[in-house]
This record gives structure tokens, sequence and C-alpha cells, in this order.
């Protein structure tokens, strides 16, 4: 049996500096679900959060009796939006629309995840279990940058990132997005990592 550390098979995605850098991101599949609204307050998030990893673990045990080989469960991420990018207000997040999502292993096949969500689902009685589904994402050209600190303190840190691409010849394309390297339950807010990731395109 082989244990796979995802993070450093796909090391440049789940890694970054104090400085802005570009990224190429490919197509890879996601365990997705969406929703609406202050990730603070809305009742939807926290559903979605607590279904989350007890599917994401169920794949793994999936494709571990599809291929003997273990993987270690990558961390959550989240997309966030609204209609028009250019309202986008890392402040007011209560017009937020957003993705949460984990990365799953580019071996996954429709027969290895049959039934997964269902199972686990109604194994754990998740209230967002049946709003998850696996999908394929890539971002093509992005910019990328680590924020350590609190979740609310990020603007400085998009404002740079941004900055950063404005300066590049880049236009903000696609959705924001966050990747989080620290569990929030656990960690000093002063010490969360959290990559903060924005694709773009030039003319």
């Amino acid at each position: 049996m082989t244990s796979i550390d995802l993070k450093k098979t796909y090391r440049d995605h789940y890694t970054a500096k104090l400085a802005p850098s570009i990224v190429e991101v490919p197509e890879r599949p996601f365990l997705m679900i969406d929703g609406y609204g202050d990730p603070n307050t809305a009742g939807e998030y926290a559903e979605a959060v607590q279904a989350m990893y007890p599917i994401a673990y169920g794949f793994r045990a999936a494709i571990k009796a599809a291929t003997k080989d273990a993987y270690t469960v990558m961390p959550l991420e989240g997309l966030w939006w609204v209609p028009d990018m250019a309202d986008f207000d890392p402040i007011d997040k209560s017009s937020w629309f957003w993705t949460i999502m984990i990365c799953l292993p580019e071996v996954l096949t429709d027969a290895m995840s049959v039934g997964v969500i269902e199972g686990i689902t109604a194994k754990k009685a998740l209230v967002a279990g049946a709003k998850a589904r696996v999908e394929p994402f890539a971002e093509g050209t992005a910019a990328q940058i680590l924020h350590i600190g609190p979740y609310a303190d990020e603007a400085p840190t998009i404002e740079t990132l941004h900055r950063f691409i404005a300066d590049h010849g880049g236009t903000l394309s696609g959705k924001h997005h966050e990747i989080y390297l620290s569990d929030p339950r656990k960690t000093d807010p002063a010490r969360l990592r959290t990559i903060i990731r924005q694709p773009f395109t030039t003319a």
C-alpha cells in the first residue's frame, strides 16, 4: 500500500509565499457544495462545512478499496463571488455566493464514487449532504498569495494580490478563491494560514 500526500503532489497549488506569484491551475475533480450568505452567520454554510469532511473521507475509503493506495485528505477551499466581481467587497460578505470544496485525487472514477455521497449522507445524517456533488474544476492562469492571520483581516492581502495582477496587465476573472491550510478550531487566529488565489486574463 502506498500513502500519497496530495499537498506534495500538487505542491505549487497548495503552498504560497507572502509575495504574490503566478500559477497555472489545471483541471482536477472536486467535492463541492454551493450556497449563499455570510459564512460567519449563515446556517447553510455551517451545515455545508459539517458535511464536507465525512464525505471526503468516504471517497478516500472508496479509492483505497479500489486501488489499495491511501492519500491525505486535502484542505477545505472556498470560492466566493458576487454577480459583478467589480462589486466584490471583502468586508461585507452578506451578498456573497460561495462554493466550498475539497480536491480529490485524479485517479477517482465514477465506478469508485458510486453511492459514496448518498451512503455517507444517510449514515451521518448530514443536512447538506444532498447538495454535494463531484465536479471537475480548473482556473488556468491565476495569482496567489499567503495570508497569515484572521480571515477578517484579509482585505489588505487581497488588495496586494489584485494590485499585482493589474501591474502584470491582468484583468480579474473567475472567482475569489481561498484555501484554508489551518484548522480554525485548533489554531490561534493570528497564526491562521490561508492561500488567496484570483484567476485573471491578459489582453
